[in-house]
């Protein structure tokens, strides 16, 4: 695999990177790149508790995001801080990740795939992933690359255009890209365990993620693959 520098990863909440592409990134951050999540929700509605607020719910998941993501290796996490539930691919949400983009320029954004409603028959994709999905692809492509858009961001806050070099999309039905993350399956296990206030039973949760081998790889020395749509753009 070629060296990965800069990674910036955009997603809707707080434990997506780890559920989505938490080997991926630890495996990353172990070859040596600067990981940068960003998350557009502090994931505000993620409870069934009724004591918890709006405002203790955003502490509470912005603290365990901060510590998953020191699990993986990751280097910053930002949060914008959205309304959960609500997320739209906006203008303004654009904006945002487009300057975040031409600020930390990464050679590689992970995000989700804004094109799928439902996994099979027993799920529905969450509207905030595709919204997610959507405004960074957008950003990506061609806001963060050509100057003119959002000129205000290079006049004023003195950040130059930039291309970035690939998108990894995860929880894709069209994935072109196995990435091997056998080595680091119980690193992500172990960030998702930092999502107490979301995980109700953490055991069934490494049962599952230890169970998701690869179907090619046989009983005896199983594999384990975080599938992706891979898009590089040429130069």
């Amino acid at each position: 695999m070629a060296e990965v520098k800069r990674v910036m990863g955009i997603f809707a909440h707080p434990d997506d990177p780890e559920f989505f592409a938490g080997g991926t990134f630890a495996r990353w951050a172990s070859e040596g790149a600067h990981i940068t999540f960003v998350l557009a929700t502090s994931g505000d509605k993620g409870s069934s508790d009724p004591q918890m607020t709006h405002e203790r719910l955003i502490e509470i998941r912005e603290q365990e995001e901060r510590a998953a993501a020191a699990v993986l290796g990751v280097a910053e996490v930002v949060f914008l801080r959205y309304p959960d539930g609500e997320l739209q691919p906006t203008l303004e949400l654009r904006r945002d990740l487009t300057r975040l983009i031409r600020l930390k320029r990464p050679d590689i954004v992970v995000t989700c795939d804004p094109t799928v409603f439902w996994y099979g028959t027993t799920s529905i994709n969450h509207p905030d992933h595709r919204a997610i999905g959507a405004a960074t692809l957008e950003a990506v492509y061609p806001t963060a690359r050509d100057r003119l858009n959002f000129i205000e961001q290079e006049r004023d806050e003195g950040l130059s255009p930039h291309k970035v070099q690939q998108v990894y999309i995860s929880g894709t039905q069209s994935a072109t890209t196995k990435v091997d993350v056998t080595a680091h399956l119980e690193t992500k296990i172990r960030a998702l365990r930092e999502h107490k206030s979301q995980i109700a039973d953490m055991e069934a949760m490494a049962e599952r993620q230890r169970s998701n081998k690869d179907a090619e790889s046989p009983d005896d020395a199983p594999r384990y693959m975080e599938h992706f749509r891979v898009i590089t753009f040429n130069r």
